[in-house]
């Protein structure tokens, strides 16, 4: 992903996400300049169809939503899914399986040992299908995922 894809981005992340506020561009590019190699997307001849940020993170503590900046910490534990959208007329094309696989290929490249994520709009079976599991929440888990909406929830794989 390049800083000339976020338009593209935005525009996906509209259409695909009703029940959390989608996030800004100031907030998207922050994600982008912090792991450029982390952040993905996939074309469907010369457009985007769609995208996937992650950022090296430390797991049980995912970024709030929103955030105008964003800092990798100085010992991340995990790679953090922090967002895959397709474009709802890339749907059934692979894509979203192409993106995944590149970001599990990048996990097991990585030294991090585990993958983490926040399923939101009841996406919870689909990350299931790629290995992820529901995690205990603690109460400061809780009030990090508050930002995700209601029906988050965190999740994470091994390596």
């Amino acid at each position: 992903m390049t800083a000339a894809d976020l338009p593209a981005v935005l525009w996906i992340q509209a259409l695909c996400y009703t029940d959390v506020t989608p996030e800004s561009r100031q907030s998207l590019h922050s994600k982008l300049e912090a792991s450029r190699s982390t952040c993905l997307i996939a074309r469907i001849g010369q457009g985007v169809a769609a995208y996937l940020i992650s950022l090296p993170w430390h797991h049980g503590q995912p970024p709030a939503l929103n955030e105008p900046t964003c800092r990798l910490p100085p010992s991340p534990n995990c790679l953090y899914l922090h967002d895959l959208a397709v474009a709802p007329q890339a749907r059934a094309s692979g894509a979203g399986r192409a993106l995944v696989d590149a970001f599990l290929s990048r996990l097991k490249q990585s030294d991090l040992g585990r993958a983490s994520l926040v399923a939101v709009q009841d996406s919870a079976p689909y990350w299931e299908r790629h290995g992820f599991r529901a995690m205990p929440v603690s109460p400061a888990l809780k009030a990090s995922l508050a930002t995700y909406g209601a029906r988050a929830a965190y999740m994470e794989r091994a390596a």
